[in-house]
């Protein structure tokens, strides 16, 4: 398995990302498409399936934020701890909840330090990111 780093550590699912959206996005186009070329008899069902391709969509989106939300709650437990463990002491209570997702990728010597650069200085997720030294992937994360 290849070493994660910060150039190769978002992950995308092809099937999901990429085929899964646009053929709701083919969906709903052609839906609506059909919508305005029916005729009074089939206008009903017509709409039915703009209806489809809208819940699709909305269940597709909804989807994926509701696992980011749950595995966002989930790191920010994992790094508190993780915090506690190393230093006897709690987060700063400063650090935002993207600051927090980003410090995971920190390892252990680097961790602390970072966590307080990142709550004195407002460091963005990305920055966070750009100074860790000794990456500790994360491949469990979609």
């Amino acid at each position: 398995m290849l070493e994660q780093n910060y150039k190769n550590h978002r992950r995308y699912v092809l099937t999901y990302h990429i085929l899964t959206l646009l053929a709701i996005i083919a969906l709903l186009i052609g839906s609506i498409r059909n919508v305005i070329y029916s005729n009074r008899e089939n206008l009903y069902s017509a709409s039915l399936l703009v209806l489809v391709s809208i819940v699709l969509l909305s269940l597709y989106i909804h989807s994926r934020a509701f696992a980011i939300k749950a595995q966002d709650r989930a790191i920010r437990a994992e790094e508190s701890l993780r915090h506690f463990m190393l230093t006897g002491k709690p987060l700063d209570s400063r650090l935002t909840l993207s600051q927090i997702i980003a410090l995971r990728f920190a390892s252990d010597e680097e961790f602390p330090s970072l966590a307080q650069t990142a709550a004195e200085k407002g460091l963005s997720n990305d920055d966070i990111k750009k100074k860790v030294m000794k990456w500790r992937a994360d491949w469990h994360r979609v």
